[in-house]
């Protein structure tokens, strides 16, 4: 397979990553409104309002999930993927001695032809130390010497 068909494999992998997280969040947020508007008067008035407040809560954090995977998406999206990139950069794919890494939003781990990539954020640490390196340059991390082989 080739770098093309690796990256548009990863984004794709990346955005219906994404798009579960929303849809998660979303219903999350559904919910707690629905629980907080569900919420019944007692006699209790404390008891009442601490609940509803508590459903708010809740839906807020959800609220923040969402916004946050909805930036994430929009960053994603605005990947050009077809580019081959003769430096590390956004969009780009490393493989280094030690892992290979999608430089793109921060998913996690996802294994494509028995071959295992990290998709990380331009902002993570080990991003930030390959950044604009060109292949056959070096950089440390977690105390080793890492060797970037190839950048597509």
């Amino acid at each position: 397979m080739d770098y093309l068909e690796t990256k548009n494999i990863l984004f794709h992998t990346c955005l219906d990553w994404l798009e579960n997280k929303i849809a998660i969040a979303s219903k999350a947020m559904k919910d707690a409104q629905e629980s907080a508007n569900r919420e019944e008067k007692s006699s209790a008035g404390d008891k009442y309002e601490t609940g509803r407040a508590m459903s708010q809560n809740e839906r807020d954090m959800h609220a923040r999930q969402l916004a946050e995977c909805l930036k994430q998406k929009q960053l994603l999206l605005s990947l050009n993927i077809t580019k081959k990139h003769e430096r590390v950069s956004s969009g780009a794919l490393v493989k280094t001695d030690a892992a290979n890494y999608f430089i793109s939003i921060s998913a996690g781990s996802f294994v494509i032809e028995k071959i295992t990539y990290f998709a990380v954020s331009p902002d993570t640490p080990v991003a930030l130390l390959m950044m604009n390196k060109k292949e056959g340059e070096t950089f440390l991390f977690n105390k080793s010497k890492n060797s970037i082989l190839k950048i597509s």
